[in-house]
């Protein structure tokens, strides 16, 4: 028996940013409270105070460099939305539409790919192991779960004696300081093996999928987006004669952009995109999935392990008619409470009482008092620390003890990200996604042999983002398909510019700028007074995942998962807490951004 204690991961690493977690344990050392602290101060809003609107996205992107473009996106979207609730004719040309979202589920399916390999596989994975490891047995494992072309008993032996020089020249580097040995690793050491192979093919294989980005954006990371569309110029028929156009489509015309005015998006560039979309699929269905299924087989206990209570939100994304279409979302907007599939929300983005952002454990200050929750239309953001001196021991847990602020929907904590989409995917007959991730759903709870109740954990937030990654790769050539028929019939448009100068529109407007971005839901809130913004609140997933508790001391998603049966081994060797917190796949570098009051820059670093 252990006497009761807190245990205090400060920082939680392989993660985006800084999170501190402290745990108070009871005497057989079963987790009974937590608490999430963002330890960075979050400036975003207020750096975005008096700007053009239009040039919103190129500051919001730059909270995080990880999910490259789900910021830009979202501020687009803000303004966008706030023309189109101004002026209700305006739209986005539909190839902008379908080019933003190859780019959106390109992220996706990138993000989800690194997160599993690079930050939470080795919270399973043994990579010392791997070194006892018979190459011809994890030549046949490997070759018994998949028809991937690598897996031959001598590829497996060269990559065991690639991490063999690492050990024994006391080069880890990335795998250094892990808990190796600890008795929560499960896996026998051919499968850590093969888990250490793909953890080094998918390193290769990222830097060959970003290309899209920079084909649609100009470049990864951080594309280039524009309020209006896409900044993606197509180029039709470059380097061919007139009348010899792509597919018998469009001749040299107002809509020829060859020679010296060809972009990116030609047919070069679009056989790329393809290629680009196959890689990811292949490697989704032969490694990713098969991976994570036969990794998870060994630790099927998770499925209880990690709750969050049961309350589930998704803002939707992937239209195929457009933003303002909800119904033509290949991911449903709504709402789960209480682990009940059977009925799904609505979300009413408008009213005052609905989404709300709380500071009573915040390190914020509200004008009209710190009880109290904002609409983030009506948000502030007003930084007042009150904290301990650093450096500190412990937390003040009962006063305000985070950077990040608690949001809400109708009072109630929600967790975002790939459970949350998959449930709703899975629950809405009517959502494009609906059969094709019953189906896979289904499929993933027969072959782990586990109830439908083990997706409320941290195994069915895991499986959930792998499952997510299949559904978009598949959908990737819909869209791309799409585009190429668009392309083919002379439809080359990818910029509305109408309303494009500020001249042009009402004295205020508002609007909200909505996308799953792979974390979850994301919402940039933005007010524009006379061209110009004069309020902007950004509610991040990791905001709504990793927040404290809120005034009515409920706690957030990380909180209530770390107190769902976590019983520690060793609290020198914090295992358990990664694994769950890890499968949230933190981003809370979305929490900091600094610049002096005028705007301008604070460090200057020169390489030399």
């Amino acid at each position: 028996m252990n006497s009761p204690q807190r245990i205090v991961v400060d920082p939680i690493t392989r993660i985006e940013g800084h999170l501190r977690i402290e745990a108070e344990t009871d005497a057989s050392g079963k987790i009974i409270n937590a608490y999430s602290a963002g330890t960075m101060v979050r400036g975003i809003e207020i750096i975005l105070r008096g700007r053009d609107p239009r040039d919103a996205w190129a500051f919001a992107q730059r909270i995080c460099g990880v999910c490259t473009l789900v910021h830009g996106i979202a501020s687009v979207r803000s303004v966008e939305d706030a023309l189109h609730r101004a002026i209700p004719s305006y739209s986005i040309p539909q190839n902008a539409e379908l080019i933003r979202n190859l780019m959106i589920a390109a992220q996706y399916v990138h993000d989800h790919v690194m997160h599993f390999y690079h930050l939470h596989a080795l919270d399973w994975v043994d990579v010392v192991s791997a070194l006892k490891a018979d190459p011809k047995a994890t030549s046949a494992l490997a070759q018994s779960i998949s028809s991937y072309s690598k897996s031959s008993p001598g590829y497996f032996a060269d990559v065991q004696k690639k991490i063999k020089t690492f050990v024994e020249q006391g080069q880890l580097g990335i795998f250094s300081n892990g808990y190796w040995g600890h008795p929560a690793y499960k896996l026998p050491p051919e499968a850590n093996l093969m888990a250490v192979a793909h953890y080094l093919e998918a390193l290769a294989w990222q830097r060959d999928v970003v290309k899209l980005h920079a084909i649609f954006g100009g470049k990864n990371p951080h594309p280039n987006f524009v309020v209006g569309g896409v900044p993606s110029a197509i180029s039709v028929q470059v380097d061919q004669p007139a009348g010899g156009g792509m597919g018998g489509g469009q001749t040299r015309g107002p809509h020829f952009r060859g020679g010296q005015d060809a972009t990116a998006v030609n047919m070069l560039g679009l056989q790329t995109v393809q290629n680009v979309i196959k890689q990811m699929q292949e490697f989704v269905n032969q490694v990713y999935i098969p991976d994570l299924l036969a990794i998870a087989s060994f630790y099927k206990e998770w499925g209880s392990i990690g709750d969050t209570g049961g309350n589930f939100l998704s803002f939707g994304d992937m239209p195929s008619k457009g933003m303002w279409d909800t119904s033509s979302y290949l991911v449903p907007r709504g709402v789960i409470l209480n682990k009940d599939i059977s009925t799904i929300h609505p979300i009413d983005l408008d009213k005052d009482d609905e989404i709300q952002e709380f500071i009573s454990h915040a390190w914020y200050t509200y004008s009209g008092g710190d009880t109290q929750g904002l609409h983030p239309f009506k948000g502030e953001t007003e930084l007042n620390y009150t904290g301990p001196k650093p450096p500190y021991t412990h937390l003040e847990v009962e006063q305000k003890y985070s950077w990040l602020k608690s949001p809400r929907w109708q009072g109630k904590a929600m967790e975002v990200g790939p459970l949350a989409r998959v449930l709703l995917m899975y629950a809405d007959k009517g959502c494009g996604g609906h059969a094709q991730t019953k189906e896979l759903v289904d499929y993933t709870l027969k072959t782990l042999d586990v109830p439908v109740t083990a997706l409320f954990s941290t195994l069915g937030r895991t499986a959930a983002r792998g499952l997510e990654s299949k559904l978009f790769a598949d959908a990737m050539q819909g869209w791309y398909d799409a585009l190429i028929a668009n392309i083919k019939a002379g439809d080359v448009r990818t910029f509305n510019d109408q309303y494009w100068d500020p001249s042009t529109w009402p004295k205020h407007m508002h609007g909200v700028g909505l996308m799953e971005a792979p974390r979850g839901g994301l919402s940039h809130w933005i007010n524009i007074d006379d061209g110009k913004i004069s309020n902007y609140q950004a509610v991040v997933p990791s905001t709504w995942n990793a927040g404290p508790r809120d005034a009515q001391n409920q706690p957030g998603p990380y909180e209530s998962a770390l107190q769902s049966n976590h019983v520690m081994h060793d609290p020198k060797q914090p295992i358990e807490i990664l694994r769950t917190i890890h499968s949230f796949d933190p981003c809370i570098a979305c929490a900091v951004h600094v610049t002096d009051p005028n705007g301008e820059e604070l460090v200057q670093v020169k390489i030399k």
